[in-house]
């Protein structure tokens, strides 16, 4: 004992020690109170945010994107009503934007590209129009209007606008099994245009209805596929005018095609045809290789194809080869573009198909210019609003079909030529349209003698560009499923129709989606060390479960119909330990379920109700369920149904940590 203290000291002592204790447990308790309340009011703002936009709002929302700038929304209403016309104008037509301030140095660039592209465009064009079964001069009329449409409407700087070769061959194929354009080409050529018109009048449905996603269910992989095919069959069909047949089969399928090749050596058939024809392939050919070896030579491919119809004609007339069997173009009808608008069959017993057609032919055309247009806008550093495109489509083919033209859309082969001419804007695009009308108002005549050898080679040089061999490698190492995709388009095509071909195609990439969404992918969540977020644990083994606490994240976008009790399932039998072949749970007795909500995008009534029934189940078992960063139309559609109410307002949390922390302090 130590002398001289007062016996009450050692009191005074330790209740002097027990202050700080004290003080500590105090500001503990404040600071839990204190985070409590930061936890509340962030609660709050979650169950209490404004309702989200209606359907019709988001419909009425999306038009008035396409329609009017966004100055417009945000202008003030000072502004002259000539003013705010002006930038609706500048919303439809981009031109009336960009082109005030369009300088001379831009336009010689374009020009150059745009003559470059007219003399690709021709010869491609009356190619493309015989493989479309039409004549020569209407594959020349969609190289002059849609383009003048698309360069007033459309946003891409260096799209080449015109007939295609997958278009064209699409329309033959599904067309001629309706009408056969030997027996009846007036018909046969009616019922284009009509298809022509449902084209654009869908392509601008989707633009303005912001309906894109419909083209999407034509995947990548199976765009790759079905283009491959695509050319394969093509080149096939070639054949008939690189060997000079007169009877040919109608039908794609490649079994059928080789038959009618084949079969045709027993009849009368004339190899100077074939000579001329593959002469021309090699020295196109050849141009294609010295292009890609020298980019300083990107001209010399854009002109071979009209050098070689130049001097194929020359040689024809000078020997008079017609004369020996050599098939000619003849007569190609010249000048401006006619009305077709007399054409147009909006009765009759081919309505439906015309409209079926238009509608796949249209989502085909988009799927090529969208990805055509976004690859160089990328290249160039500028973002190309899709659905805005679908708009200029539309119209173009809409205008086309007014003007007998047919289905036209952008052209990978000539918008890389566009690009390597150095192309400033669309400029070049109406460049290319002069120089292809000046062609059918002053040379038709001259095109009498073209051999039809000519223009099969010309395309047959054109058909590697859609053959992805390495595209094809990379989607068999990234997604086995996604092959499968390609591979059934690809084979469809090949061995079947275009329209087997793309039926594959959307019902393998369709079949895939279902399957993600039935059973969608549930993961358990671990705090990583050190840290406050969490993780899957299948992903990151370092993360720490909670324990007590079963944390779950549903990797789904919609909680619907087709998954919800696939869902409530899963988690009862995580809760209740019974699946074996899933990672195990804690041992401890499970107090709360925590469910993780941030990659569920949507919600219907049969996710609300699968939610309902595992609540009811978890808190017959005396288990707590609560819920973390819930999106704004999920959480929206659980007020409405009441669900909130039932689970209670303090099991939403704005995020899965908070929730953890909220649990452990109840428990």
């Amino acid at each position: 004992m130590i002398q001289g203290v007062h016996p009450n000291t050692s009191n005074n002592i330790t209740n002097m020690g027990s202050l700080p204790t004290e003080t500590m447990v105090e500001e503990r308790q404040q600071q839990l109170d204190l985070e409590n309340s930061s936890r509340t009011e962030r609660a709050h703002w979650l169950l209490n945010s404004p309702d989200p936009p209606g359907i019709w709002h988001e419909l009425i929302g999306s038009i008035r994107e396409i329609v009017f700038p966004r100055k417009l929304s945000s202008s003030n209403t000072k502004q002259t009503w000539s003013s705010r016309s002006f930038l609706v104008l500048q919303g439809l037509f981009p031109i009336l934007r960009w082109g005030r301030i369009y300088s001379v140095s831009k336009f010689k660039h374009d020009l150059m590209a745009g003559l470059t592209l007219g003399s690709l465009s021709i010869p491609q064009s009356i190619g493309y129009a015989n493989l479309a079964k039409l004549d020569p001069q209407y594959g020349l009329y969609t190289s002059v209007v849609p383009p003048l449409i698309y360069a007033l409407m459309g946003s891409s700087r260096e799209i080449a606008i015109g007939p295609v070769a997958v278009v064209s061959m699409l329309l033959s194929s599904m067309i001629q099994p309706v009408i056969d354009p030997a027996a009846d080409p007036i018909a046969y050529r009616n019922l284009v245009f009509t298809v022509t018109f449902f084209s654009g009048l869908f392509q601008s449905v989707f633009g303005l209805f912001r309906l894109g996603f419909l083209v999407d269910f034509l995947s990548h992989a199976a765009i790759v596929g079905f283009m491959a095919g695509a050319a394969i069959v093509i080149g096939l069909q070639q054949l008939k005018g690189l060997l000079g047949i007169s009877h040919f089969t109608t039908k794609t399928d490649v079994v059928s095609v080789l038959e009618s090749v084949f079969s045709s050596f027993h009849h009368s058939w004339y190899p100077l045809n074939f000579v001329l024809g593959c002469s021309f392939l090699i020295f196109l050919l050849f141009a294609r290789f010295i292009g890609r070896r020298n980019r300083k030579l990107f001209w010399f491919p854009a002109i071979a194809p009209l050098l070689s119809v130049i001097l194929s004609t020359f040689i024809v007339y000078m020997t008079r080869a017609d004369k020996h069997g050599v098939k000619i173009v003849k007569h190609i009808k010249g000048g401006l573009n006619p009305s077709s608008a007399h054409q147009l069959q909006f009765q009759g017993p081919h309505l439906g198909q015309a409209a079926k057609i238009g509608l796949i032919s249209a989502i085909i055309a988009l799927t090529e210019a969208v990805a055509v247009g976004r690859s160089f806008a990328s290249i160039k550093g500028y973002h190309l609003d899709g659905n805005k495109e679908m708009v200029a489509m539309g119209f173009m083919n809409l205008a086309g079909s007014l003007t007998s033209c047919y289905v036209a859309t952008g052209s990978f082969s000539r918008t890389a030529v566009n690009f390597s001419a150095g192309c400033q804007t669309v400029v070049s695009n109406i460049v290319m349209a002069i120089t292809v009308l000046f062609s059918l108002i002053l040379f038709t005549k001259l095109l009498y003698y073209t051999p039809i050898a000519i223009l099969a080679s010309i395309i047959l040089s054109a058909l590697p560009g859609l053959i992805d061999l390495h595209e094809a490698y990379n989607i068999y190492k990234v997604d086995k499923l996604d092959f499968i995709a390609c591979i059934g388009a690809f084979l469809g095509v090949l061995f079947a129709s275009v329209e087997i071909g793309l039926l594959v195609a959307v019902s393998i990439s369709f079949a895939k989606v279902l399957l993600n969404s039935i059973r969608p992918s549930l993961q358990l969540l671990g705090r990583l060390p050190r840290t406050d977020t969490f993780c899957e644990m299948s992903q990151f083994p370092m993360a720490i479960e909670t324990p007590g606490i079963l944390t779950i994240r549903i990797n789904s976008a919609l909680l619907c119909f087709a998954n919800a009790n696939f869902v409530r399932e899963r988690i009862t039998k995580w809760v209740t330990e019974e699946e074996s072949d899933l990672p195990e749970p804690t041992k401890k007795s499970i107090q709360a379920v925590i469910l993780d909500m941030s990659n569920v995008m949507n919600v219907d009534t049969s996710g609300i109700l699968a939610l309902e029934e595992l609540h009811k189940e978890l808190t017959s078992n005396g288990i707590d369920l609560a819920m973390g960063c819930p999106r704004w139309q999920v959480i929206h559609k659980l007020k409405l149904a009441k669900f909130v109410d039932r689970i209670g307002k303090g099991c939403i949390f704005l995020s899965v940590g908070e929730a953890v922390d909220a649990c452990l302090s109840n428990c």
